[in-house]
């Protein structure tokens, strides 16, 4: 069986998650408490060098560590996976978008604000700045939204579910969804898919 070790309440994490859960691969859940620093722990480094989360132990016993190439894996010969070449190439583009254009200021300005609210005074400026380089990304896939239901096809896929770890969440990094109503239009037709579960519909036993 498969073994996803994760952090509570990632969208990096929550998308390996997700698809797992749509496509009933049975897995199990390891909880890696980032703010213990527990993704450096000897043991844990035995298994992943990197000492990051998400990281995905197959049943084979080989890991792999980021978290759009989960998708890959999970989805490969599913309903998920893109049905042709070029629809492979267009996702994988946008999965690189996402990593590239989005993540990287969502993520921390989200972290900053809702994670860990203690710091988010302090980190203002950084947060502002986040949020800016955000809104970029956001307004591109904004206008891609605005011409079809689903990233890749018109149908929903992994391009879709990488977009949406992050994406989907980014008013708590401060972002208006307002702002991006084919955006908000698409998060609903996704958490409508079969089998979809909210971030933290997942947690650590107490």
């Amino acid at each position: 069986m498969d073994t996803l070790f994760a952090t509570f309440g990632s969208g990096n994490c929550f998308k390996a998650h997700l698809v797992m859960e749509q496509l009933s691969i049975a897995h199990n859940v390891r909880w890696i408490d980032v703010l213990k620093g527990e993704q450096k722990a000897p043991d844990f480094l035995d298994l992943n060098p990197n000492g990051t989360v998400p990281f995905l132990l197959t049943s084979q016993g080989k890991g792999i560590t980021e978290s759009n190439a989960m998708l890959w894996y999970l989805a490969k010969g599913s309903d998920l996976f893109p049905q042709s070449n070029m629809a492979e190439t267009e996702t994988i583009q946008w999965m690189i978008f996402e990593q590239t254009k989005l993540e990287p200021f969502i993520s921390p300005a989200r972290f900053f604000s809702v994670i860990l609210p203690e710091r988010k005074q302090e980190m203002a400026g950084q947060i502002k700045d986040w949020q800016g380089r955000a809104a970029v990304g956001m307004e591109r896939l904004n206008a891609h939204l605005s011409a079809q239901a689903f990233m890749v096809d018109n149908r929903y896929s992994i391009a879709d579910i990488a977009i949406f770890g992050y994406v989907h969440v980014a008013d708590e990094a401060g972002l208006d969804f307002g702002l991006y109503p084919a955006i908000a239009q698409w998060i609903e037709r996704v958490e409508d898919q079969s089998g979809y579960q909210q971030i933290l519909s997942y947690k650590p036993a107490a």
